[in-house]
């Protein structure tokens, strides 16, 4: 049970990421490969902020900003010096990855000893679930602080894409979503294109930026090689959550993101306790990816016969 619960709390700690990623991905279709590097910078500002004494929820925030920073910049590079939309998140994935050492001082910082979210989590987990041993639920036994953390992320997370919803039905929001769909109609409303993509993409990286300082207080370090390959596991994320629920509604996206991210983390946690070997989860995870992309084309074109077969 404890490596169900911690599936659950890892694909909900990663569900920020997936939201992210579908913001660029998904609303501006904007490839940016900053993620890789934005998710290492809100790890590494958070942690080095905890070591320093800082209390979590601020060095949390401030991770949180350092990523918005990190994908304005990706943003600036693209609109205003008219660098190709790839080559600037990889120009700035690339600096990131000196930023991240410089930040944290060496390659890894451990937060074991260190108070954090997760901490706080599972201290109150206790007085609020009215004991301190383990919970038992539907004959299931579980670890009273894991639980705790489990439940934490879960509100969190709920919070996370409420304010994403109600942000993107506002008129500022909306403008942004208009922007990845028809730019030049937006620009005939006297909108700027250019402003919508650098907000869109500081939010974007803010929203992966504070995936990766959760997840180092979860993990209990910071570490440089963290944010290799977590574009895929977002994008892959997204392609899963919009296979469960469809595309269309905003509302639906957003949990259909969280979904996917959860569901993804399960299907690695079942191919690790079947045995998987470690060195072969990127491998894995680019099968799941290229499985998702190529599934819907091949279920429309075996519905497309019986569609046809129907109307004749």
């Amino acid at each position: 049970m404890s490596l169900l619960l911690g599936a659950f709390t890892m694909g909900l700690i990663l569900s920020l990421l997936a939201l992210g990623v579908f913001i660029s991905f998904r609303i501006f279709a904007f490839p940016d490969i900053t993620a890789e590097g934005s998710i290492t910078l809100g790890a590494a500002v958070s942690a080095i902020l905890l070591v320093q004494g800082w209390s979590p929820a601020s060095a949390t925030i401030v991770g949180f900003v350092a990523g918005a920073a990190s994908g304005a910049l990706t943003g600036i590079l693209h609109t205003k010096f008219k660098i190709n939309g790839l080559l600037s998140g990889i120009l700035v994935m690339t600096a990131l990855y000196s930023i991240n050492l410089h930040v944290m001082g060496k390659s890894n910082v451990p937060l074991l000893s260190q108070k954090t979210l997760v901490t706080e989590a599972e201290n109150l987990g206790p007085k609020f679930l009215g004991t301190a041993t383990n919970l038992k639920l539907l004959g299931w036994e579980m670890n009273i602080k894991d639980t705790a953390v489990l439940v934490t992320s879960l509100v969190l997370i709920t919070l996370v894409g409420w304010l994403m919803y109600a942000f993107f039905r506002t008129n500022v929001g909306t403008a942004m979503r208009a922007t990845g769909d028809n730019p030049q109609m937006i620009r005939a409303l006297g909108v700027s294109v250019d402003a919508m993509i650098i907000l869109g993409l500081a939010i974007s990286n803010g929203l992966i930026a504070l995936s990766g300082a959760l997840l180092a207080q979860y993990q209990g370090f910071a570490d440089v090689q963290m944010g290799i390959g977590m574009v895929v596991w977002g994008l892959a994320s997204v392609i899963i959550g919009e296979a469960l629920v469809g595309p269309g509604h905003l509302g639906l996206t957003i949990v259909g993101a969280v979904m996917g991210s959860i569901l993804f983390r399960l299907l690695v946690a079942i191919a690790l306790r079947w045995g998987l070997n470690p060195n072969d989860l990127k491998l894995i995870t680019a099968g799941f990816v290229f499985v998702a992309l190529i599934l819907p084309g091949i279920l429309a074109k075996i519905k497309k016969p019986k569609l046809n077969h129907v109307g004749a």
